[in-house]
């Protein structure tokens, strides 16, 4: 079956540098149980056997259908394309050479290559090299990525019927399309053992993915000349330096219509109509396609994404009953009746908000938006806040459950992140200028000495801290603006007539707080913008040896700053606004300038609803007009010449090559936005329970325009492995922690509800009505004659002798004059008191709910435990086999000793 005629333990790409012998910097080789493993770096041996391809032919491209997925013959797959524009500048010969010298390799690679010439492509200017696999090269590499493929159709029974799907049965998708193929038992591809796998026909036993995964895999490690005295390798650097403009795997056909090619199986069209279409909102996603389609690490992503958004649907009801509760008992609300009160809202004289320029205001001015704040302050938000606590606990435990499942019925059982070292970057070897011995291996590996791992990392550290000082620096700026823009506001509002009839609900407070959340938001994006591109610098430059260990860092650094970025607004105006502002006639200072910002008379809970609304939605809206309107409008402005031309000329690798590049990056950036929402929805859960309503429709959208991105915007990505969301389960895990700590103090020190309930249950007047005085005793005096004259209001129309403030304090008439009184150290005690018996009680739960459930389903254990008994059973009697053939054909290598030993290793598996 080895057309190539070479041994059944050696690849076909040898990692030898050069003919005149001259090493790469990486290791040799990387040994396995029965294949030799070629090293990231090394490069073609000219000495391989190669598959040489005859000189292409201009051929008329009206014989060939627009849709073709294979080379002219017809027969042989396009498993990746390559585009290059043949520009005649200076750079002409250099990449001329280098396109000469790579190819070749690819030959001796075993690879097979057809061009296409710029004359058959559509703008007369793009050469398309064709790329295919054949059987031999296939074989090799499966081996090499320890590729599972089928051995026999899985005898398991399938699971019980779950009696909901009779109700659950309008959101299901078709049998064909949810599972379009059988389920096998797999095994790890061994050349030598051939008749084992289930290989009906060679051309199709590997699918695209597996086929653009393998070629993908040569052409990252594939050499290409010799430059300023160092090997270079890979298809990334002929990117980079424009030697090719592209290289992608293709689609199978049109997303909207099926390939006239009927062994084509019109995947891309399934996915289309039966997923990535705004209508099928209400339908399961097809997560078996999606993996045979995109590879594993796309398919964990849509599963994750899919079972977050499901979990999201308990968390969103509750929140909406949490704040129907808090509406239905608006009118109920003795606060705020007394704040709208005239006879007594009316008739408390506040203290002026700013120095000199605001007046003396009346407490019932604030009457709607006190009354808008108990939609969020209520009992419920306790409720919910303890709910949210122990929901996130569920979702990551029973994520961790579904993930087990698929981990499973994706055959990623077996797969360790050890499989990653066999994709060491090259970027990694190419950088590494020295070499040392591995001492597992005793394999000569490259490697980058401590002091220069120190220097980057001390590097890298500092603009990670720059950028987040940067950060900080215009969160106080937006501070700033606020307390500079209030008097602003106030004055306007009172001297503006037009703006009367909305003085009640639009305050100078709201104004300030949505102005300046704005602002924010659109300083937000701008940060991003420029350190993404930073993040990705600083990254390359600490070198990582790894594809994993380099997103893994990546992660870290976005992560890091897109939490201070988005949520460092939140966390000033939920814990620290309003709380250090002093007493009139000594009030505190920011840069001994502007006075510190105060709460709203009915707290500042609404002011935190308002910046997490608008930073939360905004931040939705403008990442779907990235995602989709961007993208659209580039492939639209791309393809508008082809509009004008014969549809049968433009072919499939040219409208391919006309669409975005999804990039390495691509799922990195939506897992981080999915993730940011997640911090929203629970770290500031107690402020706002509709936030998970607001991501629950998010990521219905979210589902539906990734999808179609995908499918109809982009080139079809190269297929990778992935058996577990990464490090964002444990960033998940650290941020459920933190929302426990964040919600406590929200309902502790933003929310009004312990200094109500210590009211209610020490301090009441009434005890017919016991939160009746409430208002009256939550604001303090103060004799408007101690004000000093800075700090004294220019006017004082109406001779106001008194004012009231938010705080506990003693009368001016008292011995401990504006001191604070005991009344507020019970509340601050009983705050602190909530706060440790809100923690613990939820981290009990979380801890016990988190033992309750188990990490894998007792079904999938028995599956794999099954399926590992049988696939060793049947390895061991496919090698008894072979020994009889040998023992019978005469080989003295043959031992009866080693036929007893195999027989003796069947009956130890079975009893194990």
């Amino acid at each position: 079956m080895n057309r190539l005629g070479k041994k059944a333990n050696e690849t076909l790409i040898e990692m030898a540098l050069s003919a005149d012998g001259e090493e790469c910097n990486g290791p040799e080789t990387i040994s396995t149980a029965g294949s030799e493993i070629p090293s990231s770096s090394e490069g073609l041996n000219s000495t391989e056997t190669t598959l040489l391809i005859p000189e292409h032919q201009v051929i008329d491209k009206r014989h060939q259908s627009k849709d073709s997925i294979f080379f002219r013959d017809g027969v042989r797959r396009i498993d990746f394309v390559l585009s290059y524009v043949d520009d005649l500048n200076k750079e002409w010969e250099k990449k001329l050479e280098r396109r000469k010298e790579f190819e070749s390799n690819l030959q001796k690679a075993g690879l097979e290559l057809e061009t296409e010439d710029k004359k058959e492509s559509e703008d007369g200017k793009i050469f398309f090299v064709k790329i295919h696999a054949p059987w031999e090269v296939l074989i090799t590499y499966a081996e090499v990525l320890n590729i599972k493929v089928p051995i026999r159709e899985n005898d398991i029974p399938p699971m019980v019927e779950n009696p909901l799907d009779c109700v659950l049965f309008p959101l299901r998708l078709p049998e064909k399309v949810m599972h379009p193929e059988p389920d096998y038992f797999t095994a790890p591809f061994s050349k030598d053992k051939q008749e084992l796998y289930l290989i009906n026909d060679e051309s199709t036993f590997f699918s695209p993915s597996m086929r653009n995964r393998i070629v993908n895999y040569i052409l990252t490690r594939c050499p290409y000349g010799t430059e300023e005295g160092k090997k270079k390798f890979g298809i990334k650097r002929l990117l980079n330096n424009g030697t090719y403009t592209a290289a992608y795997p293709l689609h199978d056909c049109q997303y909207w219509k099926k390939a006239s090619d009927p062994n084509c199986d019109s995947e891309r069209y399934t996915l289309y109509m039966e997923w990535a279409r705004f209508l099928r909102f209400y339908k399961e996603q097809p997560l078996v396609l999606i993996r045979k389609y995109y590879g594993e690490k796309i398919g964990i992503y849509f599963a994750w994404l899919g079972f977050y958004t499901e979990m999201l649907f308990l968390a969103a009801v509750v929140g909406l009953i949490c704040f129907l509760y808090g509406l239905f008992t608006m009118d109920e609300n003795m606060s705020s009746k007394e704040i709208c009160d005239p006879a007594i809202g009316g008739e408390i004289i506040m203290c002026p908000l700013c120095d000199r320029d605001c007046e003396y205001w009346r407490l019932n001015t604030t009457c709607e938006s006190s009354q808008y704040s108990h939609l969020f302050d209520n009992v419920a938000t306790l409720f919910f806040a303890i709910f949210m606590g122990i929901w996130v606990t569920l979702f990551l435990e029973f994520w961790k459950r579904r993930q087990a499942r698929l981990k499973y019925e994706w055959d990623l059982v077996d797969f360790e992140e050890e499989q990653q070292q066999l994709q060491l970057r090259p970027e990694y070897e190419a950088k590494c200028t020295q070499k040392k011995k591995n001492p597992v291996t005793q394999e000569m590996e490259p490697y980058i000495p401590l002091t220069s791992q120190a220097v980057r990392f001390c590097i890298s550290g500092a603009t990670v801290l720059f950028w987040v000082s940067l950060i900080i620096a215009s969160m106080i700026a937006v501070i700033v603006y606020r307390l500079a823009v209030y008097a602003a506001f106030a004055s306007l509002m009172e001297n503006t007539q037009t703006l009367q009839p909305i003085s009640g609900v639009l305050t100078p407070q709201l104004a300030t707080s949505v102005t300046a959340s704005c602002l924010n938001f659109v300083i937000i994006m701008i940060l991003n913008f420029f350190y993404e591109r930073i993040a990705i610098w600083i990254t390359d430059m600490e070198i990582p040896r790894t594809h994993m260990e380099y997103e893994n860092r990546l992660t870290m650094k976005m992560f890091l700053f897109q939490f201070v970025n988005y949520y460092s607004s939140c966390f000033y105006v939920a814990f620290f606004k309003g709380k250090f502002v002093g007493y009139p006639g000594a009030y505190t200072y920011m840069f001994n300038r502007w006075r510190n910002e105060e709460c709203d008379p009915a707290g500042c809970l609404i002011e935190l609803t308002t910046q997490l609304t608008i930073v939360m939605a905004g931040k939705q809206i403008w990442g779907n007009i990235q995602e989709a309107i961007v993208p659209w409008i580039c492939n639209w402005w791309g393809r508008r010449k082809a509009r004008n031309n014969p549809e049968n000329l433009y072919s499939r690798w040219e409208q391919d090559h006309d669409l975005q590049t999804f990039g390495a990056l691509g799922l990195f950036y939506e897992y981080l936005e999915m993730v940011i929402q997640f911090g929203f929805i629970t770290l500031f859960v107690a402020s706002f329970p509709l936030a998970p309503l607001l991501a629950l429709m998010n990521n219905i959208l979210e589902i539906r325009v990734d999808s179609w991105k995908l499918t109809t915007q982009y080139r079809r990505p190269v297929a990778a492995k992935a058996h577990s969301i990464g490090v964002w389960q444990e960033i998940l895990n650290g941020m459920a922690i933190l929302s426990v700590v964040t919600n406590a103090f929200i309902v502790a020190f933003t929310s009004d509800m312990i200094p109500r309930l210590v009211y209610y249950y020490a301090y009441f007047e009434n005890e017919h009505s016991p939160m009746s005085g409430y208002i009256n005793n939550s604001l303090s005096v103060f004799l408007i004659s101690d004000f000093p004259e800075e700090n004294k209001p220019k006017e004082n129309p109406e001779n106001f002798v008194i004012c009231r403030y938010r705080d506990y304090r003693y009368p001016p008439d008292h011995e401990k004059k504006y001191m604070h009184t005991m009344q507020f150290w019970h509340i601050l005690a009983a705050k602190l008191a909530f706060i440790i018996i809100m923690e613990h009680v939820v981290f009990i739960v979380k801890f016990f709910v988190a033992w309750m459930i188990p990490d894998v389903p007792a079904d999938v254990k028995a599956k794999i435990k099954r399926e590992k008994y049988l696939t060793q059973k049947i390895l061991h009697e496919y090698e008894l086999e072979k020994l009889k053939e040998r023992l019978c054909q005469g080989d003295t290598g043959a031992t009866e000793k080693e036929f007893i030993a195999t027989e003796g290793r069947m009956e130890l598996s079975r009893a194990m």
